[in-house]
């Protein structure tokens, strides 16, 4: 199995921003150490990271914006002093974006790795403004500090630490958080089921797609059945999203299977966007989680890329990604997920980015669209466009549709 940071050298950076944990706001986050700067990045990245420079900034109201980047690849001396220099203009424009005026830097992973890089973001940050508050490395259960060249308190073999010490990790039990052990613990969290699950939705799947040819051949236009599907979706949806955030929701195999199909529909992914309530994220992230895991992987682009954006908006960027990854798999063109993708990757706060809209101006804006709409309808009157994407793998050589 490759390192960690073989596999993931390709992955954008993913930020965390607003509260360190669940429920708990940023002032009331105190750092007095190092233990407790490790310990406050374990929390807000959701697991251990390794091989990783994480920048942590804070504004002078007191709000967090957390910031994961990969370390450049070992054995590659030509190029670090450019890739370094890079990482910190990247982070520095993620913190301006955050208003961080000051910052904690962590480095994970071993000197020859870390301290280059070190080396040339802190007078990136320096010359940005950015106080640098401290920048450690961290590696094998030991701290070494690079503000720090007193050897009675920061000594050259490293200092042994234990976050279970540190009161960050008692705040962010009491709000329910975890961490994990690596990156691939939260990948495998959002990846999809094995065994009787997969082959039982697999099945309703089938029994999905034979319902929606059903509904499609039935008598009547084209337009009005997709009109029909469309208000049905909606309902549907609108009622999942009401349920969703009581927390108590899981849909049957049948459900999901349907669910992924509708959100095929570009209009129905919209309306379940929508009703992604801010109040209610943690909801939302579980509820699409579940989807995400269980629907048919050709299908998993919409729900995947609705996950992504609860964890963004919820502040957890590293989720965002994996569920990004997800949905790019399924379909490398899908819009939505490249466009969180950026913004995740920008590091832009989730209030700047939200999608403030009602399911009412929603359908005020589709109502608008009414000229091209009708031109739609007309085509799938004459049968040469379908209202839902009946998905399929192709087969080995078989060409991509145009």
């Amino acid at each position: 199995m490759p390192d960690e940071h073989e596999r993931e050298s390709n992955i954008p950076a993913e930020s965390q921003t607003g509260a360190a944990f669940g429920g708990t706001e940023p002032s009331q986050v105190v750092i007095r150490g190092p233990v407790d700067a490790i310990a406050l990045v374990a929390y807000m990245v959701g697991y251990h990271p390794s091989r990783s420079l994480v920048v942590v900034g804070i504004s002078e109201q007191g709000r967090v914006v957390g910031v994961r980047q990969n370390l450049p690849l070992p054995g590659r001396a030509a190029s670090a002093g450019k890739e370094a220099e890079a990482i910190g203009e990247n982070l520095v424009a993620v913190l301006n974006r955050n208003g961080s005026s000051s910052a904690l830097l962590l480095g994970y992973g071993p000197n020859e790795q870390v301290t280059p890089v070190m080396e040339g973001v802190l007078p990136i940050f320096n010359q940005a403004g950015v106080q640098v508050l401290e920048a450690l490395r961290v590696d094998q259960g030991r701290w070494w500090s690079y503000t720090c060249q007193n050897p009675s308190c920061c000594p050259p073999e490293g200092t042994a630490y234990d976050v279970s010490t540190s009161v960050i990790a008692a705040q962010a039990t009491l709000a329910g958080q975890v961490v994990l052990d690596d990156r691939d613990q939260l990948v495998e969290s959002v990846a999809p089921v094995q065994g009787k699950e997969h082959t039982a939705m697999e099945e309703a799947t089938k029994r999905a797609e034979q319902r929606m040819r059903e509904r499609i051949a039935a008598s009547g236009s084209r337009a009005d059945k997709a009109a029909h599907l469309i208000d049905e979706g909606r309902t549907f949806i609108a009622e999942l999203a009401d349920q969703v955030r009581t927390g108590e929701i899981r849909l049957d195999d049948d459900e999901v299977a349907w669910l992924g199909l509708l959100l095929s529909s570009v209009r129905l992914r919209d309306e379940a966007w929508v009703r992604i309530d801010v109040d209610h994220l943690r909801q939302h992230v579980e509820f699409w989680r579940d989807v995400v895991r269980r629907v048919g992987e050709r299908y998993v682009a919409a729900p995947a890329s609705l996950l992504a954006y609860a964890a963004f908006e919820m502040g957890d960027g590293a989720l965002a990604n994996v569920a990004l990854d997800r949905a790019c798999a399924a379909d490398p063109l899908y819009s939505m997920a490249h466009l969180i993708r950026e913004i995740v990757t920008a590091g832009i706060p989730p209030e700047k980015a939200r999608l403030d809209i009602t399911p009412e101006e929603l359908a005020a804006a589709y109502a608008e669209r009414e000229h091209s709409q009708n031109q739609q309808a007309a085509r799938i009157a004459h049968g040469s466009e379908q209202p839902f994407s009946l998905r399929r793998t192709r087969s080995e050589g078989e060409a991509e549709p145009s």
